[in-house]
């Protein structure tokens, strides 16, 4: 079963739940209530089910709980960043360090790597299709929770004003289902991509045009933390087999780099510079 998950505390997923409901023939389950509303969905043949839970999504660390053998979990939620700069945005959610925002230390979530660049996709074709002046990017592997199942976010942000816009939650809803619809272990394999800012264009630009597939990404700034170990994780914890790396080349440091290279060659991942 799929389930997508939105908060009570958050407008914007509120908002990409009600584009949700609207454009598309949910209905309510016997088990919903006025405090945890449950809808769902036959999707080619999937089960999908829409709810609404009170807790943060970033701190569902025990949602997992209350589903019964889930295939694909999807966030559909808020944006932040200090730039306030509108944005669509797709990640895996896991910590490759600390858990500092909910989830476990050094543990990722299953990436989804094929629905992933399904949902960048069709929000970079929505966002135009409705004319809307949105940035679309990848964001790096970050925040909880840490699952043991495939799961993703579909972001809206990155500020109030876009979390309030109805044609802006249209857009995620539509890459959510999308993504959803399409839903697969595909034939081809993964990446894994290292280097480059929290949104790396490069690695988002190369997913929308060619047939890369993109899984977990690690950022710059968290390559002197990491090791073989959660790279290890990083590569096996994704749906689609990972057979190599590619890194954003100048976008680590060169300090970093002796270190990076060690720890790839201790897992035997080969890598393409880019």
């Amino acid at each position: 079963m799929i389930h997508i998950i939105s908060s009570r505390k958050d407008i914007a997923g509120l908002n990409i739940t009600k584009q949700l409901l609207k454009n598309y023939p949910f209905k309510e389950t016997t088990i919903s209530t006025k405090e945890n509303p449950q809808y769902s969905i036959k999707l080619l043949g999937k089960t999908v089910f829409l709810t609404i839970i009170n807790e943060e999504t970033i701190k569902t660390q025990n949602l997992l709980e209350d589903f019964q053998n889930p295939t694909l979990i999807v966030f559909i939620s808020r944006h932040c960043s200090s730039s306030c700069k509108p944005t669509f945005s797709v990640h895996t959610p896991g910590n490759l360090y600390t858990a500092e925002m909910g989830g476990l230390p050094k543990k990722v979530s299953i990436s989804p790597a094929l629905a992933m660049k399904n949902a960048l996709r069709a929000l970079a074709y929505f966002r135009d299709g409705l004319k809307l002046d949105f940035d679309v990017s990848y964001e790096c592997t970050h925040h909880g929770p840490s699952y043991t199942v495939p799961t993703m976010f579909v972001e809206l942000g990155s500020s109030k004003s876009q979390w309030c816009n109805s044609k802006a939650a249209e857009v995620v809803g539509h890459a959510a289902i999308s993504a959803i619809s399409k839903f697969k272990t595909s034939k081809k394999n993964a990446v894994l991509g290292i280097g480059g800012t929290h949104y790396n264009q490069k690695f988002t630009k190369l997913a929308i045009n060619s047939e890369i597939i993109f899984g977990h990404i690690i950022p710059k700034h968290l390559i002197q933390n990491v090791d073989s170990k959660i790279l290890r994780q990083c590569v096996e914890k994704t749906v689609e087999t990972v057979d190599s790396a590619i890194l954003d080349w100048k976008g680590i440091k060169s300090s970093d780099k002796p270190h990076l290279l060690r720890i790839l060659k201790d897992i035997n991942l080969s890598y393409k510079k880019i």
